[in-house]
């Protein structure tokens, strides 16, 4: 006679269990995280990647006892109704397994609502910290952003690409960078995909990518890391730096799409139909700036920031027509109507909430124009030979952006620092965990 196995529980997720038949047999594995204890019962809180659910103890106390917050444990028991558990559900004559050694005290009270610890102690113990799920969110939000860019980018033809972080050379004049010992030469730590990325606009036309970027500034602000998550964008046969505008518009849009749908109670920008420019020169006017001024500070940005939400509604405002000496060599000049201030270039920033997000524009094509540029800014083409040959191959008008994700999503969430919302942070001082 043959004998028939048990059916296999399968696990449940505690988000799921709202959506559970109650009477069903339930498998939780996650982590201790609260326990309560009565006079004649005992509460579980299970923590899992999805959310928390209770488990109510009445015969198993003394093993509760012994499984100390955070330790990871599996508990099968029977799903019932009761309307003042979290999700309206609860878990009763629960079986607990541990499925590791009694869990260390945590650096910070996990279980309590709000993380109630300095930056540095959640700095210096991240891996445990961005398991509290209010610090979690954030990446949440980052998780769903990098969704949206890269559906959003998909849908506009765009093919996604990985350049090299080990190059030979600066990307970018007037940024410091981190030197490399390459095998006894001298290498750098990239400082964008920037050269990359156009030159591979002649193979794909439309490119972006995804990946940390590295910038050896002496920077010691609240919006600054030596190492940040850049999402570069470049495309080809644009007619002007306006055309690169219209795809950042919908990359933000499909980002903020898909934070919507991951995390629901956010308050979230509404992306306009386009976003409102502004000329560099009309953007040191609204700041109150002097009209020689070769860029925006952080407080002209609050200023114009908040100009664009009382005049358009809008907490995104782009930044046109920067001047050459505050744009990298490669950037076009100015090629629309004549406006007052200096010679400017077909460059843009976008602020959101009163901070530079994004920063983008249209690109030199031509030999010629690359010849010109540099010889007027004084810049030895040695140096850059490998990426000015490829242009001697025919190059379509282009342009790109790239946006900060740290940044990006610290202004969604309303972080003080950039830091809170970045997993591991490397800045100034910092270079662990």
């Amino acid at each position: 006679m043959s004998t028939q196995s048990p059916p296999v529980l399968t696990r449940t997720l505690c988000a799921a269990l709202p959506g559970t038949p109650p009477g069903s047999e339930v498998l939780l594995r996650g982590w201790v995280h609260r326990r309560r204890e009565l006079a004649s019962v005992a509460f579980l809180v299970v923590r899992d990647r999805s959310g928390l659910a209770q488990v109510v103890v009445h015969e198993d106390r003394e093993r509760l006892a012994a499984l100390p917050e955070e330790t990871t444990v599996e508990v099968r028991g029977t799903l019932v109704e009761n309307t003042s558990a979290p999700g309206g559900v609860e878990v009763v004559e629960p079986r607990l397994t541990p499925l590791t050694e009694p869990a260390a005290t945590p650096p910070v009270e996990l279980w309590r609502p709000s993380l109630d610890a300095g930056l540095a102690t959640v700095l210096d113990h991240a891996a445990v910290t961005w398991r509290h799920p209010a610090r979690r969110r954030g990446w949440d939000v980052a998780a769903a952003s990098l969704r949206g860019f890269r559906s959003a980018l998909a849908l506009l033809g765009f093919t996604e690409v990985c350049t090299p972080k080990l190059v030979g050379g600066a990307t970018e004049t007037g940024a410091t960078v981190f030197e490399v010992d390459y095998f006894g030469r001298t290498a750098y730590l990239a400082q964008s995909p920037q050269l990359h990325k156009q030159q591979l606009v002649g193979v794909f036309e439309r490119v972006y990518e995804v990946g940390p970027v590295f910038r050896a500034e002496p920077h010691d602000t609240a919006r600054h890391l030596a190492q940040y998550t850049s999402l570069d964008v470049e495309l080809g046969f644009i007619e002007d730096h306006h055309d690169v505008l219209a795809v950042l518009r919908e990359a933000l849009a499909g980002m903020v799409a898909a934070v919507a749908e991951a995390v629901p109670d956010l308050a979230l920008p509404e992306v306009p139909a386009e976003v409102p420019v502004v000329g560099f020169a009309e953007a040191l006017e609204i700041a109150g700036a002097p009209a020689d001024e070769p860029d925006l500070s952080p407080a002209h940005e609050r200023a114009v920031g908040a100009w664009a939400l009382a005049e358009h509604g809008s907490d995104l405002v782009a930044v046109e027509g920067y001047p050459l000496a505050a744009r990298p060599f490669y950037t076009h000049p100015w090629t629309g109507p004549e406006r007052p201030g200096a010679p400017g270039t077909n460059g843009f920033d976008v602020l959101f909430r009163g901070v530079e997000l994004v920063t983008g524009g249209q690109r030199l094509h031509t030999p010629s124009a690359y010849a010109a540029a540099m010889a007027e800014r004084g810049i030895d083409p040695a140096p850059y030979a490998d990426h000015l040959a490829v242009f001697d191959h025919g190059m379509p008008p282009h342009g790109g952006f790239a946006i900060g994700l740290e940044r990006w999503v610290s202004r969604l969430v309303g972080a003080t620092n950039v830091r809170e919302v970045t997993l591991f942070p490397r800045d100034l001082h910092r270079l662990s965990p």
